[in-house]
């Protein structure tokens, strides 16, 4: 019998499971399934913390398939006795397809449930009977209540990435389904963090938990990520300019950047495809063919840059990547080290470029503080860095082809244009030709700086730079960390943190209009208020997250017992109401119109 089997049938599980995963090339079971597999044989209730890619799938997905050894697979009841809860519909395929090939030998059936695709098949799947259901928790909910979805005979939930569900906004519903479960089932909570959100639903619907985490991998030295970190600091309308200016200094081999929104996505894939890269588009909204289409282009070098959410670029692993660029600061510190930790991978170098708003300064502060790392500041590219950097991509170009080209067949046009004009305008002429024709002249659009806000709370100027980034005096401004209040030895600026239209951004009580919506904005009516725990940054939030505005322009938010209103620019009010109406807050569906106020 060879090591592997021995290895994971000391844990418990039978021979029909060890003989799979040694044809599926399992060699030994990681930290979290050594601890996590016998608990649940024992029938334990468990809280994990354990970072994605440490195997958690298995560690729960071999304990319950376990129970179906020496079973009578033709014997079995039409409900569902597993329900998996996952937060994304890629999460979701992934752990339904594991399912499926651990538990090949007992003929298991497993339906994986999510959103964007009929519900009828799903429907017409759970009536001829399953055994494991993998689903979001938005379907989840939607097959329940249409009694579609009987959790009578659950004996197992799994609530799979815990704290990404929560963070979605699907706690009440994740509240909901373990409430309608029977109460004597096994419930096992995984999550990479875990804020006290995870131990007070813990704390309710789990019986005495066993605690498990997983500390995270120590890297040695020689191992450890070289990174190189910097943000740029500009206002949103010019953020996707700056990219490109950005992208055209760095020449990146293979990059991978981040968005916030599938809006966000598909319009930065489409600024870049006109500048000339070659970007491919990433989100939730694609299947999995297309998916595998996006990431073959990436590998085989035939696409550079590589646009997506955070939710789709989940378990990606690209070798030749060299620059990851967060477009948006992320959220959450752990969310910035995930993203660039997909660079240096190995000792090797890679670079991470964030895009920042003025606005955005506390979100960097925060991740300095967490990944105790500076992140430094730098100036954007001039469009004289711009064209120097192109002559040099036309030089380096034309020394390859004095090199090695075959260069007879042009010596009569050579002949003739030294007739009239000397040889080094003839040179220059060609070089020119061979610029525009290759890397182009195209003007560059102006990005202005923007300002930081003083410690009083006033704009400090920058007036006395010019649009080059060097004082009158011709001196260029080096670049620098950023260094928040308290600062030793600098000038202690600060960023401009505030709203453009003083509306509540969640930092105290919303403040209150009566009347018509500002000039420029329209009112919108949400049909969920204070009843259902909705606070500013839940109104916020959803719209930054499923539109292309940012918080600064939602405008002055009203929040009445059962019902919401919110200011929002008047040419986006379509997409905003269209954009909620598909996605939830506080985990309940919204129903949304214009104020008739």
């Amino acid at each position: 019998m060879s090591e592997q089997l021995d290895d994971f049938q000391s844990l418990g599980l039978e021979h029909g499971l060890t003989n799979c995963l040694a044809e599926l090339g399992y060699e030994a079971p990681t930290p979290i399934q050594q601890r996590a597999i016998p608990a649940m044989l024992a029938g334990n209730d468990l809280l994990c913390q354990a970072a994605t890619g440490t195997g958690k799938t298995a560690a729960f997905a071999l304990p319950i398939l376990n129970r179906r050894a020496g079973q009578d697979n033709t014997v079995r009841g039409a409900l569902p006795t597993t329900l998996v809860l996952t937060p994304t519909r890629e999460l979701c395929m992934q752990v339904a397809e594991a399912m499926h090939r651990y538990g090949r030998p007992y003929g298991v059936r497993t339906l994986p449930v999510f959103g964007g695709q009929p519900i009828g098949r799903q429907v017409a799947t759970l009536k001829r009977g399953v055994d494991i259901v993998v689903a979001t928790p938005g379907r989840a909910m939607d097959l329940i209540e249409r009694r579609y979805l009987k959790l009578d005979d659950i004996d197992t939930v799994v609530l799979d990435e815990a704290d990404e569900m929560l963070d979605m906004g699907f706690a009440e519903d994740i509240d909901t389904i373990l409430t309608a479960a029977p109460a004597d089932r096994q419930t096992v909570m995984f999550s990479a963090t875990m804020p006290k959100r995870i131990i007070k639903i813990a704390e309710r619907h789990l019986a005495n938990a066993e605690r498990i985490e997983i500390p995270r991998d120590v890297v040695a030295e020689g191992d450890r990520p070289t990174i190189d970190q910097t943000a740029y600091i500009v206002a949103r309308p010019y953020k996707a300019a700056a990219l490109g200016r950005i992208l055209d200094i760095e020449n990146p081999t293979a990059a991978l950047v981040f968005c916030r929104t599938r809006a966000d996505v598909d319009n930065l894939t489409e600024t870049l495809n006109a500048r000339g890269y070659r970007a491919e588009a990433l989100h939730g909204g694609m299947d999995q063919v297309q998916r595998d289409r996006v990431m073959n282009r990436l590998r085989s070098g035939s696409a550079e840059l590589l646009v997506a959410t955070d939710v789709a670029a989940r378990g990606l692993d690209v070798d030749q990547l060299t620059h990851v660029f967060n477009y948006d600061v992320p959220a959450a510190p752990e969310s910035y080290v995930h993203r660039i930790g997909r660079v240096g991978r190995g000792g090797r170098e890679g670079t991470a470029i964030t895009i920042a708003e003025p606005r955005e300064g506390r979100q960097l502060s925060a991740i300095e503080r967490s990944t105790k790392q500076k992140i430094r500041i730098g100036t954007l590219p001039t469009s004289d860095d711009l064209r120097a950097r192109r002559l040099e991509a036309t030089r380096v170009a034309l020394e390859q082809v004095c090199r090695d080209g075959d260069l007879d067949d042009y010596r009569g046009v050579l002949g003739s244009l030294v007739s009239d004009f000397d040889i080094e305008r003839v040179a220059l002429a060609a070089i020119k030709m061979a610029h525009v024709n290759t890397v182009g002249e195209a003007d560059e659009e102006v990005i202005p700086q923007p300002g930081f806000a003083s410690k009083s709370g006033g704009k400090k100027s920058r007036d006395r730079r010019s649009r080059d980034g060097k004082s009158r005096d011709g001196k260029s401004r080096d670049s620098k960390s950023w260094e928040g209040k308290g600062s030793r030895g600098r000038d202690r600026r600060e960023w401009d943190d505030s709203g453009s239209d003083g509306a509540s951004r969640g930092d105290g009580p919303p403040k209150k209009r009566s009347g018509k919506a500002s000039t420029g904005r329209k009112r919108l009516n949400i049909a969920l208020g204070k009843d259902a725990g909705v606070r500013p940054k839940d109104i916020v939030g959803a719209i930054a997250n499923e539109t292309h505005l940012s918080g600064s322009d939602v405008g002055a938010i009203e929040i009445s017992d059962r019902s919401t209103t919110v200011e929002v620019p008047a040419e986006a009010s379509k997409a905003v109401i269209d954009a909620l109406s598909r996605t939830r807050i506080q985990g309940r569906k919204v129903k949304v119109r214009l104020d008739r106020h």
